[in-house]
């Protein structure tokens, strides 16, 4: 998610490492982050179809770093969300290019769809991942925030917008580049498919009761200081979800898959192996 995104800024979390915010045994598959799990296998499997699902406003270049870093173990393609306005309709889009099986991992929005297509066709998919995400429905209020964004940005300015956005979606610690970088993204996708992509996010359905009837090895990963989907949005879908890994990455913020490529691989990385 690249663009301001009114949702899920009800309450913090504690820092990575805390004690106490999971129930499961607890393990480190790599250094970079700190996951709790159900259970992970060793197993290397061979290079495997993965599609990446982008965010708000996120485009090819939200997953550049897995791409290049994780090409040895999967055939990666990023789906196209741009152009529609349902998650149900990215969704559909998605599955209508896919191959047969695949896994599947989704970023913020794109776990919005990634959930939609458990829902759709879960026969389909091998894994799951869902990295800075959630799975609540917005309520009235956030709908109405979002449209407020929307007019904002453009009554304002796109660019105005997106950089009042940055303090909440990136660690204050991390290179300013990623900043820029996400602010390029955003700019190229355009100030219509963010209007797009807010009607859609808004009219999304609450997904946490049907985690439940996922089988597949799922992965759920999030910044430890994310303020967009806290952590506590994390805990709730690897809770619902029966032997889901959920991994908590130390200094970062919403945007895990730029800001912490190498602990995003890693746990990635683990999980196309369970």
């Amino acid at each position: 998610m690249a663009a301001v995104d009114p949702l899920h800024r009800r309450g913090r979390d504690r820092p990575a490492g805390a004690g106490g915010d999971h129930q499961r045994r607890s393990q480190e598959p790599r250094r970079h982050a700190a996951c709790h799990a159900g259970g992970v296998s060793g197993r290397q499997n061979a290079r495997q179809p993965l599609i990446l699902v982008p965010g708000l406003t996120c485009d090819a270049a939200l997953w550049a770093a897995q791409v290049d870093g994780l090409a040895d173990v999967a055939a990666m393609t990023v789906a196209d969300t741009l152009s529609d306005d349902s998650i149900t309709a990215m969704a559909r889009r998605l599955l209508d290019g896919a191959p047969e099986r695949f896994a599947l991992a989704g970023f913020s929005m794109g776990g919005y769809v990634a959930m939609e297509v458990m829902r759709l066709a879960p026969e389909r998919v091998t894994r799951l991942a869902l990295l800075d995400t959630s799975a609540e429905a917005d309520d009235a209020d956030h709908a109405a925030l979002r449209r407020a964004a929307v007019r904002t940005a453009r009554e304002r300015g796109f660019e105005r917008v997106l950089r009042g956005s940055l303090g909440l979606l990136i660690h204050p610690g991390a290179d300013p580049a990623i900043g820029e970088q996400v602010v390029a993204m955003a700019l190229r996708v355009g100030i219509d498919t963010f209007e797009r992509q807010q009607t859609a996010i808004a009219g999304r359905a609450d997904m946490l009761p049907a985690l439940a009837a996922v089988t597949v090895p799922a992965l759920v990963m999030v910044g430890a200081e994310d303020r967009t989907t806290p952590p506590r949005h994390a805990r709730a879908m690897a809770a619902a979800i029966p032997g889901a890994v959920l991994c908590k990455v130390p200094r970062c913020g919403h945007m895990a898959p730029m800001e912490q490529p190498q602990a995003v691989n890693a746990a990635l990385r683990e999980w196309l192996a369970a």
